[in-house]
């Protein structure tokens, strides 16, 4: 998966956003993010479409930011304080951020930012029409992670057992296990997962992997991983495990290949729900927007480094290229 920054507060007219009337003049809105994360680079995504659809933050936007640093023990609090200070919207970033904020305020509408399952988490009522108060985006594509096993497959035809590290605190985890383990099941491969609560656990969890014969890592988009993501190419180096990431920017970290949801597409899906609620529309009634176009990322250097040669076939199929 590509995250950012938003700050300041001022007055955006009519005569600088002509083509804006929802932006009223003389009115600063206020809106904030809740992040589990460090601030990542799809807030500055986010931030510059914003702008584009004329929401720009030291004239008519005030964003008050709250990231958690990959602690979700800090959430509720940090929710609690975007409703003391009465923001319009609480953008949320995935499962865990959002029943944060869910669970600070009913009346403020929550914008999720790529929620891997919003209607089996408990989020929503449906995708159509979310009910209540919560909207936004998410991941979930019926056939993501099937695909993403069978480009594994692909690229590592003699991989027979696949570690992935999963956060307990996530209910994704528990509403998604079943369909997972079918999905490697089907293919022919074994399944190894292993729980992380906090950053000092990655040590003893990727040995672990090693330990029960792990031949290839995948790591989600899980906040928590993605903060510590260079610390988990580090320790997979040592194991010698192939590490699937969840992003271009991972995969330039080092990790050997990437196939997610287009980045950019979801940031801009966001900023457009966040825009509308701004302009008065009902989050209830704004339908969750499902990624439709998706990214193969292959780093060379890695695969090299490895000793892995990457099929034509897919070098082909990818989106880019990293040498």
């Amino acid at each position: 998966m590509d995250r950012r920054t938003f700050s300041g507060v001022v007055v955006g007219t009519l005569l600088i956003l002509p083509c804006h009337q929802g932006a009223a003049a003389g009115q600063v809105r206020r809106i904030g993010w809740l992040w589990l994360s460090t601030e990542p680079e799809d807030v500055h995504r986010a931030d510059a479409h914003l702008r584009n659809l004329g929401w720009i933050e030291g004239q008519n936007l005030k964003v008050e930011r709250r990231f958690a640093s990959g602690n979700p023990d800090l959430l509720s609090a940090l929710a609690e304080d975007l409703v003391r200070l009465k923001v319009e919207i609480i953008v949320a970033e995935g499962t865990i951020a959002t029943l944060a904020a869910k669970n600070a305020t009913r009346s403020i509408p929550i914008v999720i930012s790529r929620s891997g399952d919003p209607v089996g988490t408990g989020l929503v009522a449906s995708l159509a029409r979310p009910g209540a108060n919560v909207t936004g985006t998410s991941t979930l594509s019926p056939e993501l992670d099937r695909k993403r096993l069978q480009l594994v497959r692909e690229l590592l035809p003699t991989v027979q057992r696949v570690g992935e590290l999963v956060v307990p605190a996530n209910p994704l985890l528990r509403v998604a296990r079943e369909a997972y383990e079918q999905t490697y099941r089907s293919l022919g491969m074994e399944h190894i997962f292993v729980e992380v609560a906090q950053a000092s656990e990655l040590e003893s969890a990727v040995a672990d992997l090693g330990q029960r014969g792990a031949q290839a890592l995948i790591v989600s988009a899980e906040p928590l991983l993605a903060t510590n993501l260079g610390l988990i190419l580090r320790l997979a180096q040592m194991h010698s495990l192939p590490v699937i990431v969840a992003g271009k920017s991972g995969v330039k970290a080092g990790g050997l290949m990437s196939y997610v949801p287009h980045e950019a597409d979801l940031d801009r899906q966001l900023a457009v729900i966040v825009d509308k609620i701004l302009r008065g529309a009902n989050p209830g009634e704004l339908p969750i927007q499902q990624p439709t176009r998706f990214e193969l990322v292959i780093n060379l250097k890695t695969a090299k480094a490895l000793g892995i040669t990457i099929p034509q076939s897919l070098l082909l199929r990818a989106d880019e290229v990293i040498e």
